[in-house]
């Protein structure tokens, strides 16, 4: 391509992320009336966080999906108290009623069971996890 032709293109280019995204949202389901999201805050025992973030990466998320809970996003704080000690997370489910039996069948399953065991076998990864219910808002971007 010739400098010509770039500078033809550069104005269609930059055109192109703010085109995808618009598809992407556009292909994305709008979230289902009744469907609920669960912020849930893990406090990780001192010095096992990387040992709860590899069960998650490695073994949870699947698990998650297996058992009718969508993944929504992961974050670890950045700032001091929570700093490399916290895993915050939002998964969807399509009730509240569908929660409980989703988190009932995850905790039931022989293989998170044997995920969890094999990832504690030197003590406990979690100290205390908090669970909050949500309802997105009518001016809330669809995750």
């Amino acid at each position: 391509m010739d400098r010509r032709d770039l500078l033809q293109a550069l104005p269609i280019i930059a055109l192109l992320p703010a085109t995808i995204h618009a598809e992407a949202r556009a292909e994305k389901p709008e979230s289902a009336p009744g469907s609920v999201y669960e912020l849930r805050v893990y406090h990780a025992n001192e010095g096992k966080l990387d040992d709860l973030l590899k069960r998650f990466r490695e073994h949870t998320t699947r698990l998650f999906e297996k058992h009718g809970m969508k993944n929504v996003a992961y974050w670890t704080p950045l700032d001091e108290p929570l700093k490399g000690k916290t895993l915050i997370y939002v998964l969807a489910h399509p009730s509240r009623e569908a929660a409980a039996s989703n988190w009932k069948s995850f905790g039931d399953d022989p293989e998170w069971q044997k995920v969890r065991d094999a990832s504690e076998a030197n003590g406990k990864l979690v100290e205390k996890v908090d669970s909050t219910f949500m309802a997105l808002t009518d001016f809330s971007a669809t995750p």
